[in-house]
């Protein structure tokens, strides 16, 4: 067990891991080599760069677990304690290979569960978000800093979905909604446009690993939104009693902004 707890972290210290990723990724200019996973995921050497660059910035200033993504997917999985950081070094990978800018660095710190801090960096626009900790949510881009917090609904919602992962299930859930507008968007810049007050709702009915959510989820809670399941319990953090890949994979979510939402007919699925 870490003797580490959140009160010794510096969230400062996660924000500047972040910009270690995002430095890392932009680094480099080389052409992009794809390899693949064996869930068939695309994997880049900026994905092992960024995850290089944070874990060697994290592990140089606290004895913390680190569940990361590529660490993972080569069987390096450590025994978490009740404080954990869960570090995904490139979400949207699809993206950055399609030479889209819609890609983050993400990192959380996780206590029992919850997520209490999250940074996610835009590396494309030098954009960070960030929240929790004892820090306001907040966005720092073009050297100026804003207050994130989310929106109050209207009937009509302006919903983000997933650019490469759309599900026949989510595409059923949203035509059971009033929906003004509705972008395709990669990675976790969904949830933080929401923490930014810039959607309502984000529905995800597919496969998404924890390090996928995380960072974005502190981000939103502490702008004054949710990350919930289909029966509207806050999405949880931590090893699961799923077997082999899935013992850090979520269960379906719906992110949304104003948590008047949840009583929405429709908002959460019946049965």
């Amino acid at each position: 067990m870490s003797s580490v707890t959140t009160a010794d972290i510096d969230p400062n210290d996660i924000i500047a891991a972040v910009r270690a990723g995002m430095d890392a990724i932009t680094g480099i200019r080389a052409k992009i080599d794809v390899e693949y996973k064996v869930d068939e995921s695309p994997v880049t050497v900026a994905d092992r760069a960024a995850e290089t660059a944070i874990t060697s910035y994290l592990e140089a200033r606290y004895k913390l677990p680190i569940v990361a993504e590529e660490r993972f997917s080569a069987g390096r999985i450590p025994e978490v304690s009740d404080v954990f950081l869960l570090v995904d070094p490139l979400d949207g990978t699809k993206s950055y290979i399609a030479g889209k800018p819609d890609y983050t660095v993400n990192i959380a710190v996780v206590e029992k569960g919850v997520p209490v801090f999250g940074c996610v960096g835009v590396p494309e626009t030098g954009a960070v978000y960030y929240g929790g900790l004892g820090l306001e949510p907040a966005l720092e881009k073009g050297g100026e800093t804003v207050k994130l917090g989310v929106r109050q609904a209207g009937e009509s919602l302006d919903v983000v979905a997933s650019r490469n992962h759309l599900s026949p299930e989510t595409t059923k859930y949203l035509d059971g909604l009033t929906v003004a507008d509705r972008k395709s968007i990669g990675s976790s810049l969904k949830i933080c446009m929401i923490a930014e007050g810039k959607a309502d709702l984000y529905p995800r009915f597919g496969r998404t690993m924890q390090w996928d959510t995380a960072a974005g989820d502190a981000v939103l809670r502490a702008a004054g939104g949710r990350v919930v399941t289909v029966s509207g319990e806050p999405l949880a953090y931590g090893r699961t009693h799923e077997p082999d890949e899935d013992i850090y994979a979520n269960g379906f979510f719906i992110a949304l902004g104003d948590p008047a939402l949840l009583d929405r007919d429709g908002v959460l699925p019946k049965g």
